[in-house]
């Protein structure tokens, strides 16, 4: 049977005699620029109908799809557009599927060419609105979720939109310098004492500074950038992961992922015109710092203590060029978190330390011994012949702990984003005699299912896994197939739900040696299988449900696989042949119930249940006030909560882990590992999950 990547070759290399004997030519020089985006839709549409796990039907339902999240991105906050634009473009809600059999831009031109004139009549507005001091007196609000926002009836209309943004992000800057003054002078610090009128001024100064540069910025991006968003659009109706990458964004895509640049760690993705992050590389900066998720939406950058640069409406690869920097170096990102709020957040740039992205374990002493391996992700290493896999790592870290006399295991999957399938299934061989661990479905139909064909059992012993909300791919398919053979206790917070396998396919590899003179073309990513449980469901959309569910502060918002537009759905096949572990021994019932009384008696899970539904109640309250003495309050409000859940991990009990000898020998005294060891032990010894993880082991497990 052929393979994908040589199928959709094939098909382009079909597509491309279509194209150069079809009833338009190609070649003129003087029609390159055309020549090539037809070619390219072509391209692109012919290898997502005959390559995507589930193909479109291209119709007008598909155009109203796309269209809709055109519209979106193309003024995701409102800020430009006209209600007459939108009425405007809106007639080509329906012919998106017909200009794309016609290799046609029609829509594409005529919204560019509309929103780069009302972005040039735009920067008007920020220069005479910040020209006056705002009166914070005022008793008004404004929405901030964009979605909630209607498009301006008027040029009148657009302009009070934008006093009340720009007022909003001066009265955000000047409640914190006013907070910074207060605190400096309450610790005795020598500063200069402004009045509220100069720190008004202040704030107006910098914001405009901000805004020449974001027009600066907008005045660069050119049409072929914009094109990229008007295809993306039409592959995202496929699913949340298709999507088409520019030469540049490829480029930038690969040098995320593999980390060979100096910088903070982080996969970036461009949605609905926002910077989002994608996922977080394990060892990272990112990572070790800890307060950057997937899901947040990055707003500013600043260069260490210097002023922050807007990056709302950047393009993307500006943007990364501004995060990236030398190692040692800081950066401050200020983010807006799914529940609404901000937060600015210090990371000091470093090369990827590959030793987090391993494989980790230590011992908690208690009553008994019980171990714990912590795993970023599921990484394997293809290029060089001894490479280090995550699964016969885990196996090593199994086999030091056992010898150590650990009376139970505690696998650490939260933020885990997946990675190697293989070594997932192998993993799973390391806890069951040998059977089915995930069922692999292809566009075609077939369900191929993967074996742990191991029959030894490395370890027999209590086990618990930890998810969280973070746990996806690679770490669903493990957590789900321990829970369906009931061979160990999850716990924590439902998956992310991600079941879909993604691939690259590269144009210019894919297109003939006719098109030489256009490319290069950038690269294609399709979804192009589905996982399933052994049991027969997917972890699609549902994810993984633990067993004990624990609150979690983001358990309670709007997260995960389910939240993003046009995701495959769950569904259901027959479920593999396989048997429970050792005739089923585990008393979920009693475990859960055992489980539910200690959480209702610990006083940290119930203020993190209180704190998730205050982020919750905040996420869904997107009204923020615009007079200043009621947003201090509301802000010092959400400070006092935020305090309160400090406080109350004080008094959580310290847990008594350590290293292994044979670890500790290792990190000798390089003093970079010895730092990064002490943050490890550190940020465990004081972890309520892995205490009750530990619970579970002690008192229901044996």
């Amino acid at each position: 049977m052929l393979s994908l990547t040589t199928r959709i070759k094939i098909i382009l290399s079909v597509l491309a005699v279509v194209l150069l004997t079809g009833s338009f030519i190609l070649y003129r020089a003087s029609d390159v620029p055309e020549g090539k985006n037809e070619i390219l839709i072509k391209a692109l549409m012919q290898g997502l109908n005959q390559g995507h796990y589930r193909p479109e039907k291209i119709d007008d339902s598909f155009s109203k799809k796309a269209f809709g999240l055109y519209l979106d991105r193309l003024d995701y906050n409102k800020k430009f557009l006209l209600e007459s634009d939108v009425a405007q473009l809106r007639k080509y809600e329906t012919a998106i599927d017909d200009q794309l059999r016609e290799g046609s831009y029609e829509l594409f031109d005529v919204s560019a060419a509309l929103i780069e004139q009302r972005v040039k009549e735009s920067e008007a507005y920020y220069k005479e609105i910040l020209a006056q001091p705002f009166d914070f007196n005022t008793d008004e609000s404004i929405e901030l979720e964009s979605k909630k926002l209607k498009y301006a009836k008027d040029k009148a209309g657009l302009k009070e939109e934008w006093r009340k943004q720009l007022k909003y992000q001066a009265l955000v800057r000047l409640a914190d310098m006013q907070k910074d003054q207060e605190q400096a002078i309450a610790k005795g610090e020598k500063v200069e004492k402004k009045t509220f009128e100069q720190m008004e001024k202040e704030a107006r100064e910098k914001l405009t500074k901000n805004y020449k540069d974001l027009y600066d910025r907008l005045s660069k991006i050119n049409k072929e950038d914009r094109r990229a968003v008007y295809i993306n659009a039409i592959a995202n109706v496929y699913d949340p992961h298709t999507g088409y990458f520019p030469p540049k964004a490829k480029s930038d895509f690969d040098i995320n992922f593999s980390g060979r640049l100096e910088g903070i760690g982080a996969s970036l993705l461009e949605v609905d015109g926002q910077i989002k992050v994608n996922e977080i590389v394990p060892g990272s900066p990112s990572y070790l710092q800890g307060d950057l998720k997937p899901g947040d939406v990055i707003q500013k950058v600043a260069q260490g203590k210097e002023e922050p640069v807007i990056v709302m409406g950047m393009r993307i690869d500006d943007a990364i060029q501004l995060i990236r920097g030398k190692k040692g170096t800081e950066v401050r990102l200020t983010v807006k978190k799914p529940d609404g709020s901000n937060k600015v957040i210090p990371i000091v740039r470093d090369v990827i330390i590959f030793e987090e992205t391993y494989a980790q374990s230590a011992i908690i002493d208690a009553k008994e011994k019980i171990g714990y391996i912590k795993l970023p992700g599921f990484y394997a290493d293809f290029e060089r012949n001894g490479g280090r896999n995550s699964g016969a790592d885990v196996k090593k870290e199994v086999e030091k702990l056992k010898a150590a006399g650990m009376q139970g295991l505690i696998l650490d999957l939260r933020n885990n984003g997946g990675g190697s399938l293989g070594d997932a299934v192998e993993m799973a061989g390391l806890f069951i005699d040998k059977g089915p661990v995930v069922q692999v479905k292809t566009a075609s139909g077939k369900a191929i299912v993967l074996d742990d064909r191991d029959p030894k059992v490395q370890y027999d012993g209590p086990l618990t896994i930890l998810v969280n909300a973070n746990s996806a791919s690679a770490s669903e398919i493990l957590a789900a197939a321990m829970q369906d053979y009931k061979r160990a206790v999850i716990i924590g917070s439902p998956t992310y739900g991600k079941g879909t396998v993604q691939q690259f396919f590269e144009l210019d590899e894919a297109l003939p040696a006719q098109f030489n003179a256009y490319k290069p073309f950038g690269a294609l990513k399709l979804t192009t299988q589905k996982f399933y449980r052994i049991n027969g469901g997917t972890t699609q959309l549902r994810g993984v449900t633990p067993d004990i569910i624990l609150p979690d502060m983001y358990s309670y918002m709007e997260f995960g696989e389910k939240e993003q537009e046009y995701p495959l759905p769950f569904d259901e096949i027959a479920p593999a042949n396989y048997k429970t572990w050792m005739n089923n021994r585990l008393n979920v019932a009693k475990i859960q119930a055992n489980s539910k009384n200690r959480i209702a008696q610990n006083k940290s899970f119930s203020l993190i249940k209180e704190s998730g539904e205050r982020l919750k109640k905040q996420s869904e309250n997107t009204v923020r006030s615009l007079q200043f003495a009621k947003y201090v309050a509301e802000e010092k409000k959400a400070e006092a909560e935020s305090k309160r859940y400090e406080e109350a991990q004080k008094e959580v009990p310290v847990l008594n882990v350590s290293r292994l000898p044979q670890d500790l020998k290792a990190i000798g005294t390089d003093t970079a590992q010895v730092a990064r060891n002490k943050e490890f032990l550190k940020s465990l010894r004081k972890d309520i999950y892995i205490e009750e993880a530990m619970a579970v082991i002690q008192s229901d497990l044996k």
